[in-house]
């Protein structure tokens, strides 16, 4: 799943594309994506977009000055690819293609959403307000704001119940983290993923306060200025845990192991992260704090 960093990236790559330039079509493939019918879709055609803005996950394409908003959450399996020359004639619905919805430009040029696999979770809205998404409206603070300080951040852990790595992929907690950066922070911090959100010391919220933003920031730069179509690969790449079970820790050469769940997994250091010890599966597993 696309999280802050390469949304951010996907931001930056469109700014240079899009602002200034004149939508022409905007074509719904899958009748899924839409997730909104007031205004009509045909109501964006025919505008000048102008700014392109990042809310958590979702891409916000402004027309006209902000009258009009195609906002996009990409979910777990979508993706955008940009074509410096769209193909010929309306695309096809139906079949197997994973073309969701396209977006054509005066100039030829446009993108194509896309998404995998046989869930449909891929989002799109045209809305006046950005705040109208259901998602947008619930959205906690951007990580990687300036008045994002450490007090800000202990104060939404206060109280928190949970386990730290599911309180930082909640977004309406922290906009934008999920699975992979959430893995990410944690071993930099060298904090256990089940320990409880409330039970940090003021110590240890400074310091994932410091691992959450250097792991952001150092993964929004690494994004910086590429292509759409290299996002995936350099997230992979810069990835020091997430997705690497049985290869060692970058750090201290322990292998990195995987704890799953019905719908994801996390992967951890056990020497970083939680002292030597294994975690066994979440569903047998007592808090390691």
């Amino acid at each position: 799943m696309p999280e802050l960093p390469e949304v951010e990236a996907l931001r930056d790559f469109l700014v240079d594309r899009l602002v200034g330039h004149e939508v022409v079509r905007v074509l719904p493939v899958a009748i899924s994506v839409l997730k909104t019918y007031d205004p009509p879709l045909s109501d964006f055609e025919g505008r000048e977009v102008t700014d392109v803005r990042r809310h958590g996950k979702f891409l916000d394409l402004a027309a006209d000055g902000g009258e009009l908003h195609l906002v996009t959450h990409l979910a777990r399996a979508g993706w955008l690819q940009w074509k410096d020359r769209l193909p010929d004639g309306p695309p096809k619905p139906g079949g197997k293609s994973p073309l969701a919805l396209r977006v054509a430009l005066e100039t030829g040029e446009g993108f194509d959403l896309t998404e995998a696999g046989t869930q449909k979770r891929l989002a799109v809205h045209l809305v006046r307000d950005p705040a109208e998404v259901p998602g947008i409206a619930r959205l906690g603070p951007d990580p990687l704001a300036d008045d994002f300080d450490v007090t800000r951040f202990a104060g939404l852990l206060a109280g928190e119940r949970r386990q730290i790595k599911g309180a930082l992929r909640d977004q309406s907690l922290i906009a934008g983290i999920g699975n992979a950066y959430s893995d990410e922070i944690l071993h930099a911090a060298k904090m256990s993923p089940f320990k409880l959100a409330s039970s940090l010391r003021p110590e240890e919220i400074r310091h994932l306060h410091e691992a959450l933003r250097a792991t952001l920031t150092e993964a929004v730069e690494r994004s910086r200025g590429l292509a759409a179509g290299r996002l995936k690969a350099e997230k992979k790449s810069g990835l020091r845990v997430h997705g690497r079970t049985g290869e060692p820790c970058p750090v201290c050469g322990d292998t990195v192991r995987e704890v799953s769940f019905s719908d994801s997994s996390l992967q951890y250091c056990p020497t970083c992260q939680t002292g030597g010890k294994p975690l066994a599966d979440r569903r047998l597993s007592r808090l390691l704090k």
